[in-house]
This record gives structure tokens, sequence and C-alpha cells, in this order.
């Protein structure tokens, strides 16, 4: 059998229930409370295209033209029974493999075309209600059919359709149905952009009198002396039959959920058109949003007719001011500082552009922690759901168009997205194109002085931006039709084009493009692998420290945003295939940080210390007196580096180049030292790691809401005997999951690998892999095992019934063929089935062989009447040394080798005390194979363990139990434990329910990547359980004679 590791996650219900209230009829008003349905559920999908059939003769020319008389895959009575039921979102491409024929820029996966049907019903109850269908993203072009009739043509794969299907509506019984084409060989980008509806649906029922989609704008202006107003404009439709007389009130409510302001005025709405409210609310001195503190109020808007509410939307703001300078750069809220954002693309590993909301807000958290205060889309909107996670979580937005058109279908794609996005604070520039060849030339700067003035006609509170990578210098350029000079790796043209603009602010758009491969760091351009140590580039781009150190040494310029803050799939410059995604990433495609990562995480944040030191120090043995070369990356003073206890030296640190030392190499533990002022802040360790003996599962988080969305990835790791991440493992591993979850996404970080992204198998990479779950709607407890053949290998030689010989493959299935013509060997085979499971046999035997950790017994079972074991003469004299009870230390070896003086673990530790050869070399021991000298060894390091907590007011019943879980996993694991049991006010000298407590946590994030925790982690139920057996076998000793 394979090695098993279990973990349990639970998942809460968490509903989302849309208020429903009666519908009233009066005076001829119909009014009804907003509802948005969810219509992501239940889609039937056909991959591929199914032609339209061939129109011959006038009767069916004649009823083709017609509405609702729509043919084929687009007909309502057209058979979808065949097709495959899925939820969204949905990429179809990324459920494909790659592929050496397919486009390099969409990682040389197959796109093509697609269908989706979905049929629902509207109670009669909607009859006069105005219904939308909303779909927030297609990729890429599509074609949307509602009851047979063809309602929109979408041109972009990044903008939303906003459809009024109230016309064509059936209710009661009658069956309402939606039919897309999905056009996904239509390219908009060169990266990889997936393939069908990849973002949320919705159906939306309003009143006839409402505030229309996005209709709300109000954003916060400074007028002066802390006085603050919105110009709040409502934007109402009327899709009555008849002119309506309707009140808008607007309200003002702080974070604390208190009503500030409410303001209301009366307007007439005529039937089928808009009419907009325009009002305004006053504030003083209001709470400001910023990175820091991302405060936001709400904006809460009512639509009555005759006193009855029609509809009512809450929309979010925030209260900050924005100015980019010529001369100083970029002020928020009246503080000079400089932007340290990241470029970066829609996808992520195993899921694609289908990403689930909670997958945002673990790529936006990863980006804040680093220090990013800013996140350019690139090169498009984004969703919704990541706007509102931008304004919650404090990072400012560069807003990006995606196509560079004038012409009206174009104009309204720019229209959609600046109405949709200008109430979010996080929102501080408007880009409209990213590198276009026009750019340096009449027509280009003629295009985007149309584009800034559509932008500015909806919202002038925010300067607009175009990133450029050339042009500059032509007599007619795009930066002339601009409020803020976007740069794209300009960095030899900053001070001469400052110089010839001094009037223009500028920013550096986009920067970087530095090459890096998580884990490695030996370039090996035939392999297509580039080192970690930040000495590559493309021949347009900078290394991550120049291009930092360009941007933050000018003090006009704003900052900069890095290609990229994740790796992406497609566009593996400067390669081509095996490569299938990028190299550009500071953190990889599951989002494991490069050492980029920590560079830049130095270089922008001033509120925490940092001090990373790289490469591993797992080298082969041919390496040993070799120089390795070793990068400190740190915001402290000075850095001092340690070999093995010896110093190497101290080094000032570089703030932009950051500290590379040669070292030579070996095998042991290099320490890095971090000082300020003196005194030590920071401390960062590699240590030559053993061999991976277990797998470390660690959630995102510890729940999931039961709601059928929320997902998380868990990243997995080996560990050594020790508990120590092992850098290098590649190790293969399976995944089964049980509970009220699934699997719905795999991924390692590694730009030249193969394997499918979807199913069930994964191998790491470096010593990482990721596997992201997805709730289902139930609650309960979910189970992900992961299975490692090598693991089990390497464990084989103490667990003796190990099976690892079935070798791990993708997921097959298995069948026991019949006779056709006879029943009788089916009908038995069922039979023996259903018993075996009812009786119990098949749980039994399960257990037995797959879930069996026993300890072997002793081959020393023949004993005379009052002993223990045949070494307890050994035991007594070697007690009086250690001052134990004999009984005691039988107990511990009972529970250590069951008196094998051969017990052998799969680490190495040997014998009846399980001593490992760098404990028998601290008593100069080199024959510890014998039980006598075995036995030596062992006490001697109880004592040596024993002695640690002298220094401690430990009572001796409780220092035994602190010695006996240091001798389990290392006096350093318990320190930690103490540590932490003090830093939340519970005793760190006593054991039960204090030190056992936090040493049990060990293995939870919370507590191994606590600052206190010197060791990292570490199995710490195992080690309370080690102590428990051996006083309960102590304890049941006792009733020998001492």
């Amino acid at each position: 059998m394979k090695r098993k590791y279990i973990l349990f996650l639970l998942v809460m219900f968490i509903g989302f229930v849309n208020s429903i209230y009666p519908m009233q009829q009066s005076d001829n008003v119909v009014t009804v409370a907003r509802e948005v349905l969810s219509l992501d559920k239940g889609w039937r999908f056909h991959q591929g295209d199914i032609p339209f059939p061939v129109i011959k003769g006038h009767a069916a020319t004649y009823e083709n033209a017609k509405a609702g008389r729509a043919s084929g895959a687009a007909a309502t009575d057209y058979d979808d029974s065949s097709w495959r039921i899925l939820d969204l979102p949905h990429d179809w491409a990324i459920e494909g493999r790659v592929d050496s024929t397919a486009n390099l820029s969409q990682g040389y996966y197959h796109r093509g075309f697609g269908w989706y049907r979905r049929q629902f019903r509207l109670s009669s109850e909607d009859k006069g209600k105005h219904l939308e269908l909303q779909f927030d993203g297609i990729a890429t072009h599509a074609t949307i059919w509602v009851n047979g009739t063809v309602l929109h043509r979408n041109w972009c794969g990044y903008t939303s359709m906003y459809i009024d299907i109230t016309p064509y509506a059936t209710y009661g019984d009658k069956v309402n149905t939606i039919a897309v084409r999905v056009d996904a060989d239509a390219q908009e980008g060169w990266w990889y952009e997936g393939a069908g509806i990849y973002r949320h649906t919705w159906l939306v029922k309003r009143s006839p009198l409402h505030i229309v989609t996005d209709g709300v704008f109000a954003h916060p202006v400074k007028k002066g002396n802390g006085q603050w107003e919105i110009p709040a404009e409502i934007s109402l439709y009327n899709s009555g039959k008849h002119s309506v007389e309707g009140e808008v009130e607007v309200s003002l409510y702080a974070p604390n959920g208190s009503l500030m302001e409410t303001r209301t005025t009366k307007l007439t709405v005529k039937a089928l058109q808009e009419n907009i409210a325009r009002l305004q609310l006053s504030v003083s001195n209001p709470e400001l949003w910023s990175p820091d503190t991302p405060t936001l109020y709400k904006v809460k808007s009512v639509v009555r007719q005759n006193g009855k509410v029609t509809d009512e939307v809450t929309t979010r703001c925030g209260f900050r001011t924005i100015r980019f300078d010529k001369d100083t750069g970029f002020w928020l809220n009246g503080e000079n500082i400089k932007i340290k954002g990241v470029c970066n693309h829609q996808d992520h590993a195993g899921v694609g552009v289908a990403m689930p909301d909670a997958l945002w807000e673990f790529r936006l958290r990863k980006l804040k922690e680093m220090g990013v205060n800013a996140y350019r889309a690139a090169h498009n909107p984004t969703s919704k759901e990541f706007m509102a996670l931008c304004d919650s979580m404090g990072i400012m937005v560069l807003d990006e168009n995606r196509l560079f058109n004038t012409s009206p279908e174009y104009v309204r794609q720019l229209q959609w997205l600046v109405r949709r996005d200008r109430n979010c604070p996080s929102v501080i520039l408007w880009s409209v194109f990213n590198e276009e060849p026009m750019q340096g030339t009449e027509n280009g700067y003629e295009m985007v002085r149309r584009m800034c003035a559509v932008v500015k006609e909806m919202d002038t509170t925010r300067p607009v931006t175009a990133a450029m990578n050339g042009g500059f210098f032509s007599e007619y350029n795009v930066s002339q039709a601009v409020d803020v000079g976007g740069f794209n790796y300009q960095i030899g043209s900053y001070d001469r084009f400052h110089a010839q603009s001094p009037e223009l602010p500028l920013i550096s758009s986009e920067d970087g493009s530095a090459f890096m491969v998580r884990g490695e760091y030996k370039t090996d351009k035939s392999k297509n692998i580039f080192d970690s140590y930040d000495s590559a580039s493309t021949g347009w781009g900078a290394t991550h420290r120049r291009a930092w150190k360009e941007v933050a040494t000018r003090p006009w310029m704003a900052g900069c945003f890095y290609w990229t803050g994740f790796d992406y799939h497609g566009e593996p410059t400067p390669f081509k295939w095996p490569s299938v995604s990028s190299f550009f990433g500071i953190m990889d495609l599951c989002g494991f940080p490069k050492s980029a990562y920590y560079l830049h995480q130095a270089q922008w944040r001033k509120d925490i210390p940092v001090l990373e030191l790289i490469p591993h120090w797992n080298w082969p043995a041919d390496s040993v007196g070799k120089p390795i070369k070793v990068m400190a990356l740190s915001n402290a003073d000075k850095v001092k580096l340690i070999l093995n206890g010896k110093t190497i030296s101290e080094q000032q640190v570089d703030p932009y180049e950051m500290n590379t030392w040669m070292v030579p190499y070996k095998p042991g533990r290099l320490e890095a030292v971090g000082y300020k002022n003196g005194k030590i802040v920071s401390r960062a360790k590699v240590e030559t790691t053993g061999k991976p003996v277990q797998v470390c599962l660690t959630p995102y988080r510890t729940q999931l809401s039961g709601d059928g969305r929320d997902a998380m990835p868990i990243t997995v790791e080996v560990l050594d005997s020790k508990g120590r991440h092992v850098p290098t493992a590649n190790e293969m591993v399976e995944f089964t999951i049980a509970g009220p979850a699934k699997i719905i996404g795999l991924g390692n970080g590694d730009p030249n690998n193969h394997e499918p992204e979807k199913g069930n198998m994964r191998s790491l990479f470096n010593g990482l892999a990721q596997v992201i779950i997805q709730s289902t709607e139930e609650t309960g407890e979910i189970r992900l095992t992961v299975m490692d053949e090598n693991i089990a290998k390497a464990l084989s030689t103490s667990m003796k019934n190990l099976d690892y010989s079935l070798r791990l493959n993708n997921s097959i299935s298995v069948a026991w063929a019949t006779p056709a013509a006879d029943s009788t060997l089916t009908e038995e085979i069922n039979r023996w089935l259903i018993q075996v499971k009812k009786s119990g046999k098949l749980n039994y035997l399960y257990k037995r062989y797959f879930n069996n950790s026993a300890n072997p017994t002793s081959k020393y079972t023949l004993l005379k009447k009052g002993d223990i074991s045949p070494f307890d003469e050994e035991l007594k004299k070697e007690s009086k040394f250690l001052d134990w009870d004999w009984r005691l230390l039988a107990a511990l070896i009972y529970n250590e080798s069951r008196f094998d003086p051969e017990a052998e673990s799969q680490v190495g530790a040997y014998g009846l005390m399980q001593v490992i050869p760098e404990t028998a070399s601290m008593f100069n021991v080199f024959d510890y194979f014998q039980p006598d000298s075995n036995i030596y060894t062992g006490v001697r390091y109880l004592k040596y363990l024993d002695n640690i907590f002298l220094q401690y007011p430990i009572a001796e019943k409780e220092k035994i139990k602190f010695t006996l879980a240091s001798y389990n996993v290392g006096a350093g694991h318990v320190k930690d434990a103490m540590r932490l049991t003090q830093k939340y006010n519970k005793d760190p000298y006593k054991w039960d329910n204090n030190v056992a407590f936090y040493l049990q946590h060990k293995s939870d994030p919370e507590y191994y990547r606590d600052s206190l925790s010197f060791n990292g982690y570490c199995d710490g139920q195992q080690a309370v359980d080690y102590v428990r057996k051996v006083l309960e076998t102590y304890n049941n000793y006792k009733h020998i004679k001492r």
C-alpha cells in the first residue's frame, strides 16, 4: 500500500438568502424587493462547435429570419440531454492537456468553441418585473440567445454583459432557455485567456422603477478644512408602461453602521427611459481610506413610488485624496508615498481563469504580506469581486482597458469599465491601453485624446494614463494626451523624458521582467531553468534590484508596477516548448514565493524585520568544499553569516543589491543573524535535511463555507525525520478526498511541467505542491488524504507489511468481466460485495492492512517471573547515573523498541533506545549496536536533556515529562512550546494543559510560524502521546520489584 497522510477540515454552512417579498399592487404600482439570483449551477456544456442546419427553401429561410426561431443548438427544443452538466465559473481549456502544436502564448492549451445551455422557470408573480440576465465574463467572443432570439453578441472576454430579457421571458409552467455559443479561438491577448463562461452569471429581478446596474455614482470629494462632499448620482430606469413620479433617498452610513446623513429628491421617469437623481451629502472629518487602514463607508440609495420602496442599492465608498506631482511623485491623503505595485494576469494553477472568489483573496493576501500597495490589472478589467477585495484589503488599483479602439462598441466597453469601478476607493488611475504600436503617431494621440474625454465625462476625480513602451520622443505621441505618463521598461529614458516634459507626472506602469524558477539556484538554459539570485532579465527589462533602485532614487517617479506578481500560463519568454508558463513571477503559478518575494519584502516593508537566506543547504556529496553563492535578503542594518557555529563574516546591508557571500559547502546549518542599531532583530537558517519521511498538508484556512463556492489552496510539502522541510523533494503524490468538498485543481509551480492540472495526482516541485479544494452545499468534515510512494518505500524497512510495488499512475477504471450469456457469476459477485460491506469485513480489512500503525512485537518474550525484559540488570545499573527509577527507563525502551535490540527505524535510529549516529558521536560511542552500549548512549542523552531543564523552576515530576518529550521530538521544540505557553499567559513550567497544549499545536502554521518558534514545524501531538504512553507503561510496571 501507499503511505497515507490525512488532513481534516470543517465545512460550515453560510447561506446566501435573497429576501423575497410578496409583490404589491397599489395604484398600478408594482413593488418588489430586488432579487439577485445566482445562475452558476446546473449548466449543460458541449465542447466543440455545433454547426447550424443549412437553410434552404423559401419557407425555412423565412422562418429562420424571425425572432424566437433560432435553429440548431440555439433552439429552445434542442436535445441537450447528452451534454455534460457543470457549474460555473468554468474554463474548459485548463481541463485539457498541453500540446506542442497549440499556441505558445495560450500556454499550449487548445481552446476552440463551446456551447452552454441552461433552463429556468419564472413564477407568474414575476410578470411586470424588470428582468436582467448578467454574464460577468466569457472568454472570448460570445453569442447569447434567450428563448430562441439572439439578444447579445459580446466582443470582449473581459467585460460584463447586462441583458434585458423582460420582453422575451415566459412565466408559470413554461421554461426559459438560455443558449450561449463561445468562440475561444478569438484572441485578445498574448497570454493565457482560458475558454468559456469563466465568471459568475446572475438573474436580477427588479421593480419597473429601479436603479440601473452600476447606476450609483457616490465618490467622495474633499472640499477643504476637513469638509467632504459626496455628489451622488442615481440613474433610474422605468420599464413600466407609464411615466412615474419617484423619490430617491440617499443615506450615508459610518463604518460602525450608524446613520450619518440622509438626503432626498423627487424626479419623473418616463416609460422606457432613464433619468438621473442628483443629491449631495456633506461629511466632516471622516476616517480616511488607505492601504494601511482601508476604511469603508456605505451609501444606501432607496427608490420610492407612492411612498412604497421599489428598489434599493448599497454602495461602498472610501474617503481619500490622490495626487500625482511632477516633482515629488504620488501623494495619498497628503502623504508622499511610493507606489509599490505588481502587474498580474487572472489565471492560477489548476483552475485557469475560472477563479473562485476566495482564491483572489488568497493571492491578494500574499501580495499584501510582501509589501505590495498597488495592483495593475494587466491588461484588462478584472472581476467585480476582485475590485471589492482591493477596496476592503487596501490595495490601490491601476484599472486598465483592454482594447485600443474608439469605435462605438469599444467606447461602450471603456464606459462600462469606468461606470462599474468609479466608486472604488482603490482605483487611483485609469489606463486606456498597453504598449500599442500607434503610441508614437498622430493617430494614436487622437485616439487617446478621445478615450480620455470618454473617461473624464464619467469621472473627473482620477487621472488617466497609457502604458507606453516607445514613441516618447516622437513629434506626436500619446503622452501628450494623458494626465500621467506611463513608462513600460524605459529605464534608459527616464531622465531624458523627464527633462523634456517636466510638467508631466510619471510612473513606471510596467517594470522588471526578470526571470526566476522557484527553488533553483543554477541557471541551465538547456533545461529551461533560471537561478533565483535575480541574475537574469529580458533584454528590454531589468533585474528586480535594478528596476526598484532606478525608481526609488528618483523622487519624481510615482512608483512602479513589476511584471509580474505571479507566474501565469503561456508566454514562457525567453523559451518555447517544453516550457508552458512564464518565468516572470515574484511568486510561482501556485503563489509559492520565489526569492524575489523576500527581496521586495525586505525593500518594501519597514514594519516587520525581514531576513531570508538562500539557497537551500542540500547539495550533493561532490559539492563539499566547493563555493556556493549565498544571498541574504534583509531590511536590517547588518547581517552576520554563520556556518556550523563558526562566523563567516558580517556585512552592512545594501538595501538595493542585498548581500552575497561565496561559502565553501559543508553540510550542516547555515544561519544569518540580522542586527539593527546593534541589536538582533531577525534570524534565518537553512539546514542540510534528511530524506523525506512524512507529508505535511497546510490549509490556507481551517474552514470552508458550505455554499458550493468557497475554495482554498492547501500546501503540500514533505518533511524529514526532524520535521524540516525538504526543499529538493520531487515526489509524486496522490490525493483522495471525502466529505463535503471536491478537488478542483492541482499545481506545483514548475514552468516546465506537463502534468494535468485536473485530477488527483501531482508531483512536488522543489519540495512543494498545491491542491485546491472547493466546498459543496453540505456541511461536515473534509478528509483530504495524500499518498506518497517514495516515503512509503523509505518506511518499508520498519513497516514490514507495507507494499509500495503498485506504481502510482493516473486514475483508471477497474472492472470484472463476466459472461453476458449467464448472469450467475455477476449475481454472486454482487451478493458477495453486499455481504462483505454489511458484515464489516471490508472495513476490518482496510483497517488491518491500510490503517494499522501498531509497532512490531518483541522477539524477546520468554522472561522469568518478575522480569520486565532480558536487560533489567543493565537498566538497573544505568538508571543510577540518570537518578531515575529503572522501571521508568524500561517503560521508555518498551515504547521505543519493544525491547528489540535490532530495531531500526526508517530514519536510521537503531537499537533498544533508538539511537541515531549524531547522538552516539556526542558521547564518543561508535559501537552503539550492542544492547549495553545502546543503553549507555541513550541514558547519557537523557541526562543531557534533563540538565537542559535544570535552569528552570520545574518540579521533578514535571521535569521528567519535559525530558521525555525532548527525547522524542527534541529539546528545541519543547523550549519553543515553553515560549509560546508564556506568550499566551499560561505556565511554561507545567506540562499538562500548558506546555503540552502548545507543543501539540506546533503542527499548526499559526504556532510553528510564530517568531518564538525558533525550530519551526514539528509533530507535537506525537510527542505528547509519547509522554503519556511512557508514563502509562511505567505505571503498569510499578508492581515489579525495584
